[in-house]
C-alpha cells in the first residue's frame, strides 16, 4: 500500500537563513500521554538572550519551559527555568522531565542538573533502554507561618484550614490550606484575581494516609491552575510529617490536575524526626511527546 502525501507539500526553506533553535515537549508525572504538566525543554540556549528565552517560555506557554546551558560546577548541564511571565530558580516538573531527557540523550542512570538554585541529583530508573521513572532529591525547603491566612482564605474562597497554614520555599513560595474532604478540594472555584495580588503558589489538599489530592494555584506567575507541581510535593510530604499526618519516610501519592484534564501522579518521601528534615525526595514518570524547532530571525 503507498503512503497517502501530505495534506500540504513539504516546506523545507520555511526558515530561510535564520538558525533554528531544537526543543522537546514532555508530559511530567505521568505514564500517559497528553496527560500530567507540560514542559519545553530548549536542547541548547546559549544562542538565546534572557529576554528571547522569557518570549518562547511566553509563546509556549506551559507552566515552564526550560533552557539547557554547559555546566559550571560538575552538573550534567545547567538548567534555566521560565514560566510564561519570569524566571524561577527552581521548579520540581522542569527538573524531572529534563532529567528525562538528558538521562536518555546520555544513556545514563543518574544525572544531576545545575539550576540557579544549586545542584539536583536524579536517579532514573530503566527498563532496557527506556527510562520509567526518576527520583528527585530536593533541598529541605525552609518554612514559616503564613501572615496574610485570612487573604488567603477569602481568595480561595474557603473557611479554614485542618492544619496550621504555612508558607515553604522552595523555588516558588508555596503555601498549604488542608481542607477536609477530596471533594471540597475538587470543588474549589478561587477568585484568581485575588490571588494573583497574594503572589503565592496556593496549594489545597486533602486525603489520609499515603494517599492525597491536590490542586495548585499560581497566577501571579502565569499559571491559573498547575497540573503537577513537583517543588510543592515534597514540602506537602514535609508539612503532613510534620503535623502528624503521616510518619516520617512514609511515601505518599499525590493526585492532581484531573479537574484541568491534566491528570497527574507524583510521589514525595521526607525523613527526619520533629521539626528536624533529613531529606525530601520527589518522583514519578515523564515521557517525551513532541519535538521541534523554533525560528528566530537575527535583528
Amino acid at each position: 500500500m503507498v503512503a497517502e502525501a501530505n495534506v500540504i507539500p513539504s516546506l523545507p526553506a520555511w526558515h530561510g537563513a535564520s538558525r533554528l533553535h531544537p526543543y522537546f515537549v514532555c508530559d511530567v508525572f505521568t505514564s500517559e500521554p497528553l496527560q500530567g504538566n507540560q514542559l519545553g525543554v530548549f536542547v541548547d540556549g546559549r544562542p538565546l538572550t534572557s529576554e528571547e528565552m522569557q518570549r518562547l517560555a511566553r509563546e509556549m506557554n506551559f507552566a515552564e519551559t526550560v533552557f539547557l546551558l554547559p555546566p559550571k560546577s560538575g552538573s550534567d548541564v545547567s538548567m534555566r527555568i521560565f514560566t510564561p511571565n519570569a524566571e524561577l530558580p527552581f521548579a520540581g516538573h522542569p527538573v524531572l522531565g529534563t532529567a528525562f531527557v538528558v538521562g536518555a540523550a546520555l544513556g545514563t542512570d543518574a544525572v544531576t542538573l545545575e539550576t540557579t538554585s544549586g545542584p539536583v541529583p536524579v536517579s532514573l530508573d530503566r527498563d532496557g533502554d527506556r527510562i520509567v521513572f526518576g527520583r528527585m532529591q530536593q533541598r529541605v525547603p525552609p518554612w514559616e507561618p503564613y501572615a496574610a491566612e485570612r487573604e488567603l482564605f477569602d481568595a480561595l474562597r474557603v473557611s479554614s484550614s485542618r492544619l496550621p497554614v504555612e508558607l515553604y520555599r522552595n523555588g516558588p513560595s508555596h503555601v498549604f490550606v488542608g481542607l477536609e474532604s477530596e471533594e471540597a478540594v475538587a470543588a474549589l472555584d478561587p477568585d484568581l484575581a485575588a490571588l494573583k495580588r497574594l503572589d503565592v503558589a496556593a496549594n489545597c489538599f486533602a486525603g489520609a494516609g499515603r494517599a492525597w489530592k491536590s490542586r495548585m494555584f499560581y497566577p501571579g506567575a502565569g499559571i491559573a491552575e498547575d497540573p503537577a507541581t513537583g517543588s510543592a510535593a515534597g514540602p506537602l510530604a514535609v508539612h503532613l510529617a510534620r503535623h502528624g499526618e503521616i510518619a516520617f519516610g512514609d511515601e505518599i501519592t499525590i493526585r492532581q490536575g484531573a479537574e484541568i484534564g491534566r491528570p497527574s501522579l507524583l510521589y514525595a518521601t521526607a525523613t527526619g524526626e520533629g521539626d528536624r528534615i533529613d531529606s525530601v525526595e520527589v518522583g514519578g514518570v515523564a515521557l517525551i511527546v513532541a519535538e521541534g524547532r523554533f525560528r528566530i530571525a537575527q535583528a
